[in-house]
């Protein structure tokens, strides 16, 4: 598209030097004592006309075309204007040379067609430049890979790879696909996926992710997906999708830009009467065409996807994956925020802290973690995968023994038969459930464990109770900070979660500042206290990371996802913090801020420049050529705005 532009730039510029020595010879002559004979005139003249219809027909065919099809589905496009402006200038002059006129303007026609293609290619590569974070990506992806197959090393194509190979990655070199690291250790740079500049350690068993690239030792990585399938390919087509979204803005823009083309051609109209019947017609006609040129809507029309456009690729290559442009508008203005406490305001990295046995079941310490291991063994949720690992590193296997069934209770825990046995493992609310009576030692210590941050899993088995596993998850380090800086931003602040009340305040008492604590929500009961907050006339964005959360964040005004959560709640969010560092969220805040600024700041720049040049040029004080040179700008000028968006909304840590 790029190459058609520029060989029909080329062509009309082509034509523009040769209607230059044309023209020139036609004044240089006016300007003689002896002038030049009509006929010579008229000869120039006709070679004039013989140029400037292919400039017309090949170079001019964009606009002819764009304002053809716009009125067959009665839609008043921006190459509308343009289009009568250039026809109708080389008609009248066509008319004037088949009339042995005196003036013509085809000059002005093959001019005007250069300068504006000119303009239109120096806007799309200043767009392609602003919005260039998806070609950025693509550049990630390497081609070739190092296979390993039976000890040997041979060099393939990536796309030649399968599920299930093994592929080495040397220090320096980019991981080519996602997978698991099955051999050596190293650190990994992720940082064109989350905007984290410190490397990531990777060890047997690590995930990595295409794109990355491996700084110290050796790897030799399984193959988990590859093409379309990686996490890098699924941000590319997310990131396009965005850049071409339209926010709720825009909308007002769309409807103005056909409101906008009426108002030119009325003045244009208006224009050319006036001047018709005080002058002549070559000054009511140059006039006219000056207003359709000079006042062409591009630049409101680029207000509104320029700066969503450079704000989506801003925050992907900052570690924020932004969804759609309406998220960024709403965002904006949001004054109220609802965190998630596992996994979003804590690490996410449980582990387990100690299993506490209740003596008078008569199990002991690896019977318990079997039942425990098998009844966690399908469960997605976070505590569920701390407590496979612990008993895996324990030395523990259930794998001769599968579960006859699986339930999983929202809020409450897991139940699961198998041999003959019913296993089930949750919280105290899943003991008031199924009426079972806490052993009196066991809740005390159930209780100290919820009191102190900690999450205490009961183990039943067939009704009774065998005991306790605990297990704590660690505060960000930034959690405290962030909540002070939105305090302080006057966005109030909710921590919302389905653990016990004591739970719950012992890490708001943990966090400090000014919070809201809403505990003991059972997961369907999430989106509910989102609405009612809604209800009350905030506008909420809701961050979480759990399969729990996806209702939530479907419901809230934002759904913001942490990028280590489950598919299902990074699918329900119309954000995604790929880094998981929550300070990014005021990186957020502040650059959906700087977007809607910056579209406010573009209609107003497209409307100031519209006020001003419109006046002067039905003073008939421009010429066409002139309003050519001018048009452009006021595109260029909304452009360059938009990338300072860049600038003014910077990463807080």
């Amino acid at each position: 598209e790029n190459r058609t532009l520029l060989y029909r730039m080329a062509f009309a510029g082509f034509g523009a030097m040769n209607m230059m020595w044309l023209s020139i010879s036609i004044y240089a002559a006016d300007m003689s004592a002896s002038g030049m004979d009509l006929d010579h005139r008229h000869f120039l003249q006709w070679i004039s006309l013989l140029l400037a219809t292919p400039v017309l027909l090949y170079s001019g065919w964009p606009f002819l075309k764009g304002a053809v099809s716009g009125l067959r589905y009665r839609q008043m496009t921006m190459d509308l204007p343009i289009a009568i402006g250039v026809v109708a200038t080389y008609l009248y002059s066509a008319w004037a040379t088949i009339n042995n006129h005196a003036d013509v303007y085809f000059e002005t026609v093959v001019s005007f067609l250069f300068i504006i293609l000119v303009g239109r290619y120096i806007e799309r590569i200043t767009r392609r430049n602003a919005t260039s974070a998806t070609s950025r990506l693509m550049e990630l992806q390497p081609r070739s890979a190092t296979l390993l197959v039976d000890g040997e090393e041979k060099l393939v194509a990536v796309r030649q790879l399968q599920v299930g190979d093994r592929v080495i990655i040397r220090p320096g070199e980019r991981i080519p696909v996602d997978g698991v690291v099955t051999e050596g250790a190293s650190d990994v740079n992720e940082s064109m996926l989350t905007g984290e500049a410190l490397p990531v350690k990777k060890s047997i068993g690590g995930k990595v992710v295409a794109g990355s690239v491996n700084s110290q030792g050796t790897l030799v990585v399984e193959v988990v997906s590859i093409g379309q399938q990686t996490a890098l390919s699924k941000i590319i087509h997310l990131v396009e999708v965005a850049q071409g979204s339209k926010a709720p803005i825009q909308s007002m823009t769309d409807r103005v830009v056909p409101w906008f083309v009426l108002t030119t051609l009325l003045l244009a109209s208006g224009t050319f009467i006036y001047w018709a019947s005080t002058a002549d017609y070559d000054v009511a006609m140059l006039a006219a065409v000056s207003v359709l040129i000079i006042t062409c809507p591009c630049a409101f029309g680029l207000a509104t996807p320029m700066s969503i456009a450079v704000s989506v690729g801003h925050g992907a290559k900052n570690g924020l994956l932004i969804r759609n442009g309406a998220a960024l508008e709403t965002l904006a203005s949001v004054n109220h925020v609802v965190f998630d406490k596992t996994g979003t305001i804590t690490q996410g990295q449980m582990s387990v802290g100690e299993v506490i046995l209740n003596q008078e079941a008569g199990v002991d310490h690896k019977q318990l973690l079997s039942y425990a291991l098998l009844a966690e063994s399908r469960s997605e949720h976070l505590v569920a995968r701390a407590i496979v690992q612990y008993a895996k590193d324990q030395g523990i296997s259930t794998q001769s023994v599968s579960p006859d069934s699986f339930t999983s209770l929202p809020g409450l825990g897991v139940v699961v038969e198998a041999e003959g046995r019913m296993i089930q493992l949750g919280s105290q609310r899943l003991l008031d459930h199924l009426n079972i009576v806490f052993p009196p030692d066991l809740l005390s210590a159930y209780n100290e464990i919820e009191s102190s941050m900690g999450v205490a899993v009961v183990v039943v088995v067939d009704g009774a109770v065998l005991g306790i596993i605990s297990v704590f998850d660690q505060i960000r380090d930034s959690a405290a900070t962030l909540i002070c800086a939105l305090n302080q931003r006057n966005i109030g602040v909710t921590l919302l979660t389905g653990d016990s009340q004591a739970a719950a305040d012992a890490v708001a008492k943990k966090l400090g500042g000014k919070l809201e604590v809403i505990a003991e929500v059972l997961p369907q009961d999430k989106d509910q206290v989102i609405e009612t907050l809604q209800k009350q006339g905030k506008s909420v964005v809701m961050v979480g990371d759990g399969v729990n959360d996806a209702p939530a964040l479907a419901r809230a005004d934002v759904g913001i996802a942490m990028g280590s959560g489950t598919d299902v709640s990074l699918e329900c969010a119309d954000m995604v913090l790929m880094s998981n560092q929550l300070m990014r969220l005021l990186f957020a805040l502040d650059l959906a801020q700087q977007t809607i600024r910056t579209i406010r700041q573009n209609i107003n720049l497209s409307l100031g420049y519209n006020v001003i040049v419109v006046p002067t040029a039905m003073s008939a004080s421009l010429t066409p050529v002139f309003a050519s040179i001018a048009m452009p700008i006021s595109s260029l000028l909304v452009i360059g705005n938009a990338i300072l968006i860049k600038r003014r909304a910077q990463i807080k840590e």
